[in-house]
C-alpha cells in the first residue's frame, strides 16, 4: 500500500521513519507529475519543496500551529499532506484550488497568491497570538523571488523588533521565482550558498589555537569575540541578523533530516528566526531540470514521461505583443522595457534575446518597477513596463503620482486582463479599467485582435506626455475583426443600415466577437443595433455623446468591473453632454470569482451573448412598453 494513501493529516506523518518519509517524498514526485501533466499546473515550485513541506509539517503542528504560503503556488505537497489528494480536476470548477483556500482545508490561510506577502501575515497573525496569550508558532515560507519584494523588508524590519515573539521565516531558496532570481539580494544569498560558514571556521579554529601553548586559548577569545565581523567575512549572513533576527543555514532543502533539525531549533529558540533553505525547482522530474527558462513553473497538459506539450493553440495575445516590441525596437533605439520577474510569462523574452542591454527585470517588485519607468522616461527614454494586470494594482500610487503627475511617457501592457479563470480570485485582471479610470492624463487602450495589439501599442508609445495602458486577455488570440467603419477614433464593427437604430452596443476589447454575436441575436428580434470599439476607453472619444444621442438605448458590455468601468465612465460622459439616453453596462460583479475555466465563469455571471441579448431585448420592449416575456423567450429559443 503506497505511503501517501495512508496520510491523511500531518500527524499522520509522525509514525513514519526517516526512510519512509524518503519514500513519501518520491511517492509524492511521482504523483504530481502524473497528477499536474493530467491538468496543468505549477509543477516545477512544487517539486522543489517535497521535503521542506513534509519537515514543516512534522515540526509545526498545523493548524494549531500556522505554515503560511507566500504566493502559494508551491503548496501542492501541503494539500496532499493535510487530506486532499484528489486533483483529478485541479484549478477546474468544482476541484481544488492551485492555491491554498480557506475553503478547503483548516490547513490553508492566505489565498491572495501576489508575492512578498506572507511575512507581512506572519507579523499579525504572531501578534495576535501574543496579545491572546496563545502558545503557538507561526511558520512562514518565502522564496527568494518574493524576497526581492519591498513589502517582505518592511515586514522583517517589524518582526526583527520583537525578540520573544515565535515566528519562523523560512526561505526556499531554488535562485528562481519564476526564472532565474535577479539583483543585489539574490547575489548576497548566492554568496551564503557557496561559504562553509563561519560556525565551522570556528570549530576548526578553536582545535587548532587550543592545541597552541600560552597563546591559543586566549587568541581564540578574542576570534570569538570577534564573532560578528568574521561572520560577515566568512559567510555574511550578519545582514540578516543586523536586521534582529537569527539566521540558520543554509540547509539542504531536501535532506530531511537536516531540515527537522534545523526547524525544531528555530522553533524551539522562541523569537523570530530565519531558516535558509536550498531547494532545486523541478527536483527529481528531468524534462523540468532541462527546462531553463523557468523549470516548468506551470504547465498546461503535457506528456508525463516526455514533458511536451498535448496540444498546442494558435498565437496568444502575449507572443503578438512580444513580437511588435522586437519591432519597435528595432526602429527606435529608445524604447527599453521593464518586467517584474516574469520575462517569459510576459512575452519580453525575445526583446531581452535582441536587446538585452535595453531589458530591466526589477523583481517582484511592481511599485519600483512603475517609479523607475518614470525615472527612464525623465531621462529621455520610453519604457514599456509589461505585467499582469492584476499585479499592477500593488503599483497604482506610483502609476498615479509618479508617472502621470510627472507627465511620463511611459507605456504600461497589461496582460492577463479580464477573466483568467483558472487561477481563481486574486489573477483575474478585473480591475484595471476601474482603478486607472481616476488617473488625470492616462490614456487607455483595449485591442480587440492581434491587428490592434500591434496597432494600438504603437499608438501608445508614440506618446511622450503621459501614461499609456495597453491590455489584453489571456491565451489565444481570435481571427482578426474587422471594422467597416470609424466615427471619431472608434471603430465602427457593425452597421445597421438605418438612421436611427435601437441600441449602439460599445464593445470593448477582446469581447468584440461576442458582442457581434449578440447583435446577431438582437436583428433577429428586429431590434437594430450600430457595434463600435472605441479602441481607447480612457478618455471617453467626443464622438461618443452625439453617436449615442441618435440611438434608442445604449449598451457597454466590458472584461472588468462593472464598478467604475468604462460603462460608467461613458455614462459620466453622456451625462456631462446632456445626452439623456438609457444605458446598460455588463461586465463583472463586485465579487471574488472561484476558480473555473473563462468559458464558465463568464457563463456564471452572465457575461454571454444569449444573456445580453436577452436582457437587451428586455429592456428595448420595456421602451416599447411591451415587455411580456416574449421577447427574452424568442432570444432564448435562438440558442439553438
Amino acid at each position: 500500500m503506497p505511503l501517501l494513501t495512508r496520510i491523511t493529516g500531518p500527524r499522520d506523518l509522525d509514525r513514519l521513519s526517516l526512510e519512509e518519509l524518503d519514500q513519501l517524498a518520491q511517492e509524492i514526485r511521482t504523483f504530481l507529475v502524473e497528477a499536474v501533466s493530467k491538468t496543468g499546473g505549477h509543477l516545477g515550485p512544487n517539486l522543489g519543496v517535497v521535503e521542506l513541506t513534509i519537515a514543516l509539517h512534522r515540526v509545526f503542528d498545523s493548524p494549531r500551529d500556522k505554515v503560511l504560503f507566500d504566493t502559494g503556488h508551491q503548496s501542492y505537497v501541503h494539500k496532499l499532506l493535510t487530506g486532499r489528494q484528489d486533483f483529478s480536476r485541479l484549478k477546474m470548477k468544482g476541484g481544488l484550488s492551485g492555491y491554498p483556500a480557506q475553503s478547503e482545508s483548516e490547513h490553508d490561510v492566505i489565498e491572495n497568491s501576489h508575492a512578498s506577502t506572507v511575512l507581512g501575515w506572519a507579523d499579525g497573525i504572531a501578534k495576535a497570538h501574543e496579545i491572546q496569550g496563545l502558545d503557538r508558532h507561526v511558520a512562514a515560507v518565502i522564496g527568494d523571488g518574493a524576497l526581492t519584494g519591498g513589502m517582505a523588508w518592511e515586514a522583517l524590519n517589524n518582526i526583527a523588533a520583537a525578540k520573544d515573539r515565535p515566528l519562523v521565516i523560512v526561505v526556499n531558496d531554488n535562485e528562481r521565482s519564476y526564472a532565474p532570481t535577479i539583483g543585489g539580494l539574490a547575489n548576497h544569498l548566492a554568496t551564503l550558498r557557496t561559504t562553509d560558514g563561519y560556525e565551522r571556521f570556528l570549530a576548526r579554529g578553536k582545535d587548532l589555537l587550543e592545541r597552541t601553548p600560552v597563546v591559543g586559548r586566549p587568541l581564540y577569545d578574542t576570534l570569538h569575540g570577534a564573532k560578528k565581523g568574521l561572520k560577515d567575512f566568512i559567510a555574511p549572513q550578519g545582514m540578516f541578523e543586523d536586521l534582529g533576527l537569527k539566521y540558520v543555514g543554509p540547509i539542504d532543502g531536501h535532506d530531511i533530516e537536516a531540515l527537522e533539525s534545523a526547524l525544531t531549533r528555530a522553533k524551539r529558540f522562541g523569537g523570530p528566526v530565519i531558516v535558509h533553505c536550498l531547494t532545486e525547482k523541478g527536483r527529481g522530474y528531468q524534462p523540468a531540470l532541462a527546462d531553463e527558462a523557468d523549470r516548468f513553473h506551470a504547465v498546461g497538459k503535457i506528456h508525463p514521461d516526455t514533458g511536451l506539450p498535448i496540444s498546442t493553440s494558435g498565437a496568444d495575445w502575449t507572443s503578438v505583443f512580444g513580437e511588435e516590441m522586437v519591432r519597435l525596437g528595432e526602429e527606435r533605439e529608445d524604447i527599453v522595457a521593464i518586467t517584474a520577474a516574469m520575462l517569459q510569462p510576459v512575452g519580453l523574452d525575445r526583446f531581452a534575446k535582441r536587446f538585452p542591454e535595453r531589458v530591466y527585470d526589477v523583481g517582484i517588485a511592481e511599485q519600483h518597477g512603475a517609479v523607475s519607468a518614470a525615472g527612464l522616461a525623465h531621462g529621455g527614454l520610453h519604457p514599456v513596463f509589461a505585467v499582469y494586470a492584476t499585479f499592477l494594482n500593488r503599483a497604482f500610487d506610483q502609476v498615479l503620482m509618479d508617472v502621470a503627475l510627472h507627465k511620463c511617457g511611459v507605456t504600461f501592457v497589461l496582460d492577463r486582463a479580464g477573466i483568467t479563470g483558472t487561477d481563481g480570485a486574486s489573477h483575474n485582471g478585473m480591475w484595471d479599467m476601474s482603478i486607472l479610470q481616476v488617473v488625470p492624463g492616462l490614456r487607455l487602450a483595449a485591442p480587440r485582435d492581434a491587428d490592434q495589439v500591434r496597432a494600438q501599442l504603437r499608438e501608445a508609445v508614440a506618446v511622450d506626455d503621459a501614461p499609456t495602458v495597453v491590455r489584453f486577455s489571456k491565451g489565444a488570440v481570435g481571427p482578426a475583426v474587422p471594422a467597416v467603419g470609424r466615427v471619431g477614433g472608434m471603430d465602427v464593427l457593425r452597421e445597421p443600415g438605418t438612421d436611427h437604430p435601437d441600441v449602439l452596443l460599445v464593445s470593448v476589447g477582446a469581447l468584440a466577437p461576442m458582442c457581434l454575436e449578440v447583435a446577431d441575436l438582437l436583428d433577429k428580434q428586429g431590434i437594430t443595433t450600430t457595434v463600435v470599439d472605441p479602441r481607447w476607453v480612457k478618455p471617453v472619444d467626443e464622438a461618443m455623446a452625439p453617436l449615442a444621442e441618435r440611438h434608442r438605448v445604449v449598451v457597454t458590455v466590458e472584461d472588468n468591473s462593472r464598478v467604475g468601468g468604462v460603462g460608467s465612465a461613458i455614462a459620466q460622459a453622456l451625462r456631462d453632454a446632456g445626452v439623456d439616453v438609457p444605458l446598460r453596462d455588463f461586465g463583472i460583479p463586485p465579487r471574488f470569482l472561484d476558480h473555473a475555466s473563462r468559458a464558465e465563469v463568464l457563463a456564471e455571471i452572465g457575461l454571454t451573448a444569449p444573456d445580453i441579448a436577452r436582457q437587451v431585448t428586455g429592456l428595448v420592449a420595456k421602451l416599447d412598453g411591451r415587455y411580456d416575456r416574449s421577447g427574452a423567450e424568442a432570444v432564448e429559443a435562438t440558442r439553438d
